[in-house]
C-alpha cells in the first residue's frame, strides 16, 4: 500500500500572525467569528505584539495594569488590527519615505588651481590616481592636489516609491525570545515557527522520534533570496562597499538551506534526510513535494516542511520594483483616482491591481505516514494526496507564464476526482490561488482555472487568495496558502478578496466564485494549492480535508485500529489544548537547543547491517537499500 501522508501539525508566523491553531487565518476573517473565538484571537495576538503580557498567574498590559482576556479588544482590538496583515512598512526594517542610498557626486575645482583637500595618509585610495599629487605634511596626513574633476558617492536618501508590505505583526520580536545570537531575522523565525509546528502537534517529540527509525525522518526547507539582512547575505554584499568588514557568519547564515539546518540543529535533532530545493515562489511545494514523494516510498515516516522568507530591504523591494513587479504610490494612486494611498488595499488579486505586494513570513507543516499517525494518536488536519510540478517549455521572457501550470491544474483535480469522486470535486473542493495582484497573472491563471473547471464541468468554483492580506512571501507563499485551507477546513469561512471592489473585467471567472466578502460555506472536502514560480516553476498540491482523509483510513483500516486511535486522542488533544492556551498568553518556550545533546560519535555503534545512535531508541538498517536485485 502507498502511504497517506497526514498533515498533524502545523505553525508559522506571518503578517497575520501565528500559524497555530488557525490565529492567523482567524485574523484574517475577524469579523465572521465566534465571540469566544474573537476574544481568543485578539488575546493571542495582543501578546504576540508585546500588548499584553501573562505573569505571576495574571493578565497584564505592557504599563503594568491588570486586564481581563475580555477587556483585550475593547483597549487594544484597533492597535492589533493596524499592526496586522499588510501595512505601509515599519521603520524597523527601513525608512520607505527616506530610503537611504549612495549618490554620485562630481566634484570640480573652482578655479584653475585645481581641487584641493587634505586627508589621512591611511585614507588615501589604493593606488593612488596617477594625476593626484600627494604632499606630506606630517607622520599622518597630507595634502592633495587634483587637476582635474572628482568622482564621489555621499550619503542620500529618497522617497521610495514602494512603501507597504505583509510584515510580521508590530512589536513580534522572536529575537528576544531565545538566544539568538546576532541571528538573521529569517533563521529567527524559522526557530519560532518550527517551535509552533512541533508543539502545536501536541505529541511528545521525543517519543515521536524514537517511534521510527532515525534515518526515517527528514526536513524538507528552504529560502530563494537566503537571508538578506545585516546579519547575513546583505550585510556581507554591502560590507566592503560601506567600508566595513565582513563578519565570520554573514556567508554561512545567508545561504538558502539555512532554514533546514536550523531545525535539524536546534529544534528537532533529525539525523535523517535533509533536503532544501528551491523553486521561486513554489518552493514550500517544491520541498512538500519531496516529503510527500518520500513518504509515499516510505523512505521518510515523519516529514517537517519548512520554508521561510524575511528579505523586506531596500535592495530586494528595488530589484522587484525595477521589474516593474510591486504595486507603488504612483499606480496605485491612478487606480484609485485618488493622491492618497490606502495601504491596506495595495494587494488585489483578480480585481484591478498594478502588481504584488511583498511579505515575510515562515511556515512549517509536520507530516506523518497514515500508520504512524493512527498509532501515535495524532490529530488528522487534513492530507497531502500528491503535488505536482511542470515547466513551461521554451520561454521567450523567463518571467513569462507557459504551459506548465494547466499540466499541474489538471492532474490534481483529475487525481482528485479519481480518488474523492465527482461530487466532491464539483461542490465541495475550493482553490488556494497564487494570485500575486498583477496585471498579467489575473488573466492568465483565471484562464487556467477556467479551462480547467470546463473540462471537468466545475461550476462556481471557489477561489481564496492568501496575498491579499499577508502579501507575497515569496519561498513560503504556498505555506501561506496551506494555513488558510487548513483554516477553511477547521472553521467554514471562505474568505474573500475584500481588498478589491469588483473582479476585473479581464479575468475568467464564468466558471469561478470568486467574492469580495468573507462568507460561510459548506463542509469543504479538497484543497488546490497553486502556484505559479518566476522562471517557470508551476506547482499545485493536491490536499483533502480531515473528514476526506478519514474517509479514505477507514477503507484501509478496522474499526479496532480507529477505537484505539480515538482513545489516543484524546490525549493529544488534551496536550495540543494546553499549548494552545500557553501560546495564546505568550508562552512560547522556544525550542532552542545550541549545543545541547550532541551525539558522541565515538559511541556510534557500526555492524555489517545495522547502525546505532546514542540517543535514539531504533537503529538504521544498512541492508535493505538494494534497488537493484536483479543486477545484484
Amino acid at each position: 500500500m502507498t502511504a497517506l501522508p497526514i498533515i498533524v501539525g502545523m505553525g508559522g508566523i506571518n503578517a497575520a500572525g501565528r500559524t497555530s491553531f488557525h490565529q492567523g487565518f482567524r485574523r484574517i476573517v475577524l469579523d465572521k467569528l465566534s465571540l469566544a473565538a474573537r476574544q481568543e484571537t485578539f488575546l493571542g495576538l495582543a501578546t504576540l505584539m508585546n500588548l499584553v503580557r501573562y505573569q505571576d498567574g495574571n493578565l497584564m498590559t505592557c504599563d503594568g495594569e491588570p486586564i481581563e482576556k475580555e477587556q483585550v479588544e475593547a483597549r487594544f482590538g484597533e492597535q492589533i488590527k493596524a499592526g496586522t496583515l499588510i501595512r505601509k512598512i515599519e521603520s524597523n526594517h527601513f525608512d520607505v519615505d527616506a530610503t537611504h542610498w549612495q549618490q554620485k557626486l562630481t566634484i570640480k575645482s573652482s578655479d584653475d588651481g585645481g581641487l584641493k583637500f587634505t586627508c589621512k595618509k591611511r585614507d588615501l585610495p589604493n593606488p593612488v590616481p596617477s594625476s593626484w599629487q600627494v604632499t606630506e605634511l606630517d607622520k599622518k596626513s597630507v595634502a592633495v592636489l587634483v587637476p582635474d574633476q572628482l568622482e564621489v558617492k555621499h550619503d542620500s536618501y529618497r522617497d521610495n516609491p514602494v512603501k507597504a508590505a505583509g510584515q510580521f505583526p508590530t512589536g513580534f520580536d522572536p529575537s528576544t525570545m531565545y538566544n539568538s545570537r546576532y541571528q538573521p531575522r529569517g533563521l529567527q523565525a524559522t526557530i519560532f515557527a518550527a517551535t509552533d509546528a512541533v508543539r502545536s502537534t501536541g505529541l511528545d517529540w521525543h517519543k515521536v522520534m524514537n517511534s521510527v527509525r532515525p534515518d526515517q525522518i527528514g526536513t524538507y526547507s528552504a529560502s530563494i533570496a537566503g537571508q538578506m539582512n545585516d546579519e547575513g547575505f546583505g550585510g556581507l554584499i554591502r560590507a566592503r562597499m560601506k567600508g566595513e568588514r565582513v563578519s565570520t557568519k554573514q556567508l554561512a547564515l545567508g545561504l538558502n538551506t539555512m532554514s533546514t539546518d536550523f531545525i535539524n540543529a536546534y529544534v528537532t535533532g533529525n539525523v535523517g534526510t535533509t533536503f532544501t530545493t528551491s523553486g521561486a515562489c513554489a518552493t514550500f511545494l517544491y520541498n512538500l513535494r519531496a516529503a510527500v514523494n518520500d513518504i509515499q516510498a516510505g523512505r521518510t515516516r515523519v516529514a517537517i516542511v519548512a520554508s521561510v522568507e524575511c528579505a523586506l530591504t531596500p535592495e530586494v523591494i528595488e530589484g522587484f520594483g525595477t521589474m516593474g513587479a510591486l504595486a507603488n504610490e504612483e499606480g496605485l494612486k491612478k487606480l484609485d483616482g485618488s493622491d492618497e494611498v490606502n495601504y491596506r488595499r495595495t494587494s488585489r488579486p483578480f480585481g484591478d491591481n498594478c502588481g504584488f505586494t511583498i511579505g515575510e513570513g515562515a511556515q512549517v507543516a509536520i507530516l506523518m505516514d497514515d500508520e504512524l499517525a493512527l498509532s501515535m494518536g495524532a490529530q488528522v488536519m487534513g492530507s497531502v494526496v500528491d503535488v505536482f510540478v511542470n515547466a513551461d517549455g521554451v520561454k521567450k521572457s523567463i518571467t513569462a507564464p507557459g504551459p506548465g501550470n494547466y499540466i499541474t491544474m489538471a492532474k490534481s483535480v483529475a487525481l482528485a476526482q479519481q480518488i474523492a469522486g465527482s461530487d466532491a470535486l464539483r461542490q465541495r473542493s475550493f482553490i488556494l490561488a497564487h494570485g500575486s495582484s498583477t496585471p498579467q497573472n489575473r488573466v492568465t491563471e483565471s484562464l487556467i482555472y477556467h479551462k480547467v473547471a470546463e473540462a471537468f464541468e466545475i461550476s462556481n468554483w471557489k477561489i481564496a487568495a492568501p496575498k491579499a492580506f499577508v502579501g507575497h512571501t515569496i519561498a513560503p507563499a504556498s505555506g501561506d496558502q496551506l494555513a488558510m485551507a487548513l483554516g477553511v477546513f477547521s472553521h467554514n469561512i471562505m474568505p474573500g478578496i475584500t481588498t478589491i471592489d469588483s473582479v476585473a473585467d479581464d479575468v475568467y471567472d464564468e466558471h469561478l466564485d470568486i467574492r469580495t466578502e468573507h462568507y460561510e460555506c459548506d463542509d469543504m472536502d479538497i484543497a488546490f494549492i497553486n502556484s505559479k514560480g518566476f522562471g517557470g516553476n508551476n506547482a499545485t498540491a493536491t490536499v483533502f480535508s480531515p473528514n476526506q482523509t478519514m474517509k479514505l483510513l477507514a477503507k484501509r483500516y478496522s474499526e479496532e485500529v480507529f477505537k484505539g486511535y480515538q482513545q489516543k486522542r484524546c490525549l493529544t488533544e488534551q496536550a495540543q489544548a494546553r499549548y494552545q492556551q500557553e501560546a495564546d498568553l505568550g508562552q512560547y518556550q522556544l525550542i532552542y537547543r545550541f549545543g545541547e545533546g550532541q551525539i558522541d560519535e565515538t559511541a556510534l555503534v557500526i555492524g555489517k547491517e545495522s547502525m546505532s545512535i546514542p540517543g535514539f531508541d531504533n537503529d538504521i538498517v544498512l541492508t535493505g537499500n538494494n534497488q537493484y536485485t536483479d543486477l545484484s
